[in-house]
């Protein structure tokens, strides 16, 4: 195919976005170029509303062909948790044909150089920006997220992560130049003179390993950190939640052959009811990179067996929270409460363990005990969530039935200061809604550490109590340390629980949040600013997103001659 978008043509109308990106990463200041909006959509080109709905109605029930080689079957099979059947079949790929298409195209593409796959990826995300309504509606029945989480956290929010992962990569591309001319005295004789050429060279096929909850979210800085460093991109998503990276793919391998490469740099792997081919493609030796995110059981598996790859990883944490004293109770209250409500607390960033001193804390309103503390959080949460059309937009609908299992039995494991009611959504009444459970624990017994040690991942909170403030921050320590944590927040007035909390999550590596009362919470990270994760304690070993993260999807090869 003859190229139709020429390298000229992307740079103009890409490397200023490129260059925002660049700043944004280096100041850490608030930068999107993505409308959080929905009704910033239905212009220049992009999907409005209705639009972006009709556009997945169309998808229902049809075949998505990606012009894939290598194609010996058609696999579908997902049903989103609002109950409607998707219907959609996707190519399932002859592994041994599908890996060899996609090497070829790596020359051509390492050749391009880090400027061009900077700007072909922020084509890619343009277009997928462009259909966003149509991608929210993907993501929310794939997901279970409520409408306008799918939205933000599918769409803009996802595609911020892709983007900045192009521009970490970038800037690692080109911290080395592309010549230099090496010149070295030798006294009286002549000098030393060399000519020397840099080149970033992939490590070779990426595998994307995508999860149920937030497929785009968590898949495009993966993606993109490979693509844009010049390796080829298989994607596998989960089984219940391929469409939004289907979609991915399609864009993908749409934009690569309009700029003159090879589609097939961007592949799916879509698989079988029960086939479970991560395993087998995590082991391949074509595959080098392999990004994931899940279960810490399947995460260790490929740190251990994935040998011939650069394993990227974000698995399971117990995220904490001190509650040690306030200057805001009310404040306080409403951030907890909508923090672990969002998305039924599918979130691997929502606080798990909230810490309060069993004396109690002190705060605006005079000390509160702890059974009054617990006591009010669940009196917050069900003023939340009381108003069942407001309750639906924000818990969205259970993913799948581990986790309404994993609710069902909380309610066993202590007191339970706040059961867990059903909510009907009637414009789909097949959805599975919960409200969280709140369930009390004491820090000081074996039995009930066997529940708050262990991450129990859904609307479900213990309130552990805890002898003093230098109780909850060894408890948070030796949880980060063992258990890992993605999230830990505090709420302090005392400047020296405040320093020992800091210097605990220093030590032990871990993202802190700190007595947020308003309308930032602990399970929320900005692109381009926050980290989400360290890489730095068990919950993951990667950042998003940081240079690490993508330094090492690439080498640089030197070549050199006498001048």
């Amino acid at each position: 195919m003859a190229a139709e978008l020429t390298a000229h043509q992307l740079i103009a109308q890409h490397r200023p976005t490129l260059d925002q990106a660049l700043e944004a990463i280096r100041t850490r200041a608030y930068w999107s170029p993505h409308p959080e909006h929905p009704k910033a959509y239905g212009e220049h080109g992009s999907l409005g509303m209705a639009e972006g709905k009709a556009a997945f109605d169309a998808l229902l029930g049809s075949r998505l062909d990606l012009g894939q080689p290598g194609t010996d079957d058609w696999v579908g099979g997902e049903v989103s948790p609002y109950g409607i059947d998707l219907g959609v079949t996707y190519p399932h790929a002859d592994i041994d044909v599908l890996l060899p298409a996609m090497r070829a195209g790596q020359r051509a593409w390492r050749d391009a150089g880090a400027e061009i796959r900077a700007v072909v990826c922020l084509e890619i995300l343009k277009r997928i920006s462009d259909r966003t309504h149509e991608f929210a509606h993907a993501v929310m029945h794939t997901s279970g997220q409520a409408f306008m989480m799918a939205f933000q956290a599918g769409g803009p929010h996802a595609q911020d992560r892709g983007l900045e992962a192009v521009a970490y990569a970038y800037v690692e591309q080109v911290r080395t130049p592309d010549n230099a001319e090496w010149t070295k005295p030798q006294g009286k004789r002549d000098p030393l003179a060399l000519t020397k050429q840099f080149t970033p060279v992939p490590r070779g096929i990426a595998l994307m390993i995508g999860c149920n909850t937030f497929p785009t979210w968590n898949g495009y800085p993966g993606l993109f950190a490979s693509l844009a460093t010049g390796n080829a991109v298989l994607v596998k998503p989960h089984p219940r939640a391929v469409l939004p990276l289907a979609l991915t793919v399609q864009v993908a391998r749409e934009v690569l052959a309009e700029a003159g490469f090879d589609p097939n740099l961007v592949a799916l792997a879509a698989e079988r009811p029960g086939e479970g081919i991560a395993k087998t493609l995590a082991v391949r030796p074509e595959i080098r990179i392999i990004d994931y995110t899940g279960s810490t059981a399947f995460g260790d598996w490929l740190e251990t067996n994935a040998r011939q790859a650069q394993v990227y990883t974000e698995k399971a944490g117990v995220n904490t929270v001190i509650v040690e004293s306030t200057g805001d109770y009310k404040g306080m209250l409403s951030n907890l409460a909508f923090s672990l409500s969002l998305y039924s607390g599918q979130m691997c960033t929502t606080p798990q363990n909230l810490l309060i001193p069993r004396d109690g804390i002190r705060t605006d309103e005079g000390p509160k005990a702890y059974d009054e503390v617990v006591a009010d959080l669940a009196r917050s949460v069900g003023g939340l969530l009381g108003d069942d059309a407001r309750a639906n937009a924000l818990l969205g609908a259970i993913v799948n039935p581990d986790v309404k299992a994993r609710l069902e039995a909380a309610a066993g494991l202590g007191e339970v200061a706040l059961p867990s009611r059903e909510v009907s959504n009637p414009e789909f009444p097949d959805a599975i809604v919960r409200t969280p459970v709140i369930v009390k624990l004491d820090g000081a017994k074996p039995d009930d550490e066997a529940a708050y040690m262990s991450e129990c991942f859904g609307p479900v909170s213990f309130a552990v109590a805890v002898d003093s403030a230098a109780d909850a921050v060894e408890l948070l320590r030796r949880t980060v340390r063992d258990k890992g944590a993605m999230t830990v927040g505090a709420y302090t007035t005392d400047d020296e629980v405040e320093q020992a909390v800091r210097e605990a999550c220093l030590e032990e590596c871990a993202q802190l949040s700190l007595n947020l009362t308003g309308g930032v919470y602990v399970n929320q990270t900005a692109a381009f600013s926050d980290f989400h994760g360290s890489g730095g304690n068990p919950a993951a070993n990667a950042a998003l997103c940081d240079g690490a993260f993508v330094a090492n999807r690439f080498r640089v090869v030197e070549v050199r001659r006498e001048a």
